[in-house]
């Protein structure tokens, strides 16, 4: 049984968030609405502060509101859990092929989800005989078009999204080689959608360059991406067949069955000499 830290306290320090959590357990109780009286009675707040509580909650869609006066739990919660789910089973299957991956090659080995118009870092394998500081923590964020994995992603968006993702983000840049320019983006995906991996040519970080292949889950669907970092001078295009073996290891520990249409095998059916710099 997993110990509780006596440093963390045993309720919210913000009172607010104590009666929140009091709220939605008790909507959790019950499948079918629940009015706002029985809720009142049930946590012992009084009615005005359950309305006040419950119409904040409402419109963060994490309480719907099926008819005046009623109360459930929202969708809002549904999208949040299916998306901690994804991760967990993700990073689970991918941990110890990634650590596997990391004591042949000895950098770091990046796994990456996207969220939105970035892509998160949920788990990494490294040491610090590498040789290469890691910057971006597990929990860190990047903008798709420079990252490798987030080129993924991309590269499987119809040209209409990706439009209106360079304009939404003005494919903005953090070193003289990102990607600012959407034509030059578009080449780069269509790479991407060939040969089924992505690169960072020092485009998020001078001095850091990036390989990516991605992971998909029993539905054929990029569930995640797969990449090693590596000082620009370093990285080592034997490294690939071996990111892309590792990659292949975690689809089908989360059920991906392997054809040579898809994405995720399509460099090994071309080859990944078009893919060299």
């Amino acid at each position: 049984m997993k110990k509780i830290d006596p440093s963390i306290p045993v309720k919210p320090s913000v009172q607010v968030l104590e009666r929140m959590f009091t709220l939605i357990d008790v909507l959790a109780s019950r499948e079918e609405a629940i009015s706002l009286k029985e809720i009142s009675e049930k946590t012992g707040l009084h009615p005005s502060t359950t309305h006040r509580i419950l119409n904040d909650l409402t419109i963060g869609r994490f309480v719907d509101r099926p008819e005046s006066g009623s109360y459930r739990l929202g969708m809002r919660l549904l999208e949040l859990g299916n998306l901690v789910k994804a991760r967990l089973s993700v990073r689970d299957a991918a941990l110890t092929p990634m650590r596997n991956l990391h004591k042949l090659i000895q950098q770091p080995v990046n796994l990456s989800m996207r969220q939105g118009d970035e892509i998160v870092y949920v788990e990494r394998a490294y040491s610090e005989r590498s040789g290469m500081q890691v910057v971006r923590a597990i929990g860190g964020r990047a903008p798709l078009h420079l990252t490798s994995t987030g080129k993924l992603f991309l590269a499987l968006d119809d040209p209409q999204r990706v439009r209106a993702y360079a304009t939404r983000t003005g494919l903005s840049g953090q070193t003289r080689n990102s990607i600012t320019q959407l034509p030059v983006l578009e080449r780069e995906l269509a790479k991407a959608r060939q040969y089924g991996i992505a690169r960072d040519n020092e485009e998020l970080e001078l001095g850091v360059r990036c390989m990516a292949a991605g992971v998909y889950d029993d539905q054929g669907k990029l569930v995640a991406g797969l990449s090693i970092s590596a000082p620009a001078d370093r990285l080592d295009e034997g490294w690939l067949p071996k990111l892309q073996a590792t990659a292949s290891e975690i689809s089908t520990a989360l059920g991906y069955a392997a054809s040579a249409d898809t994405p995720a095998d399509a460099a090994a059916s071309h080859g990944v000499r078009g893919l060299m710099r």
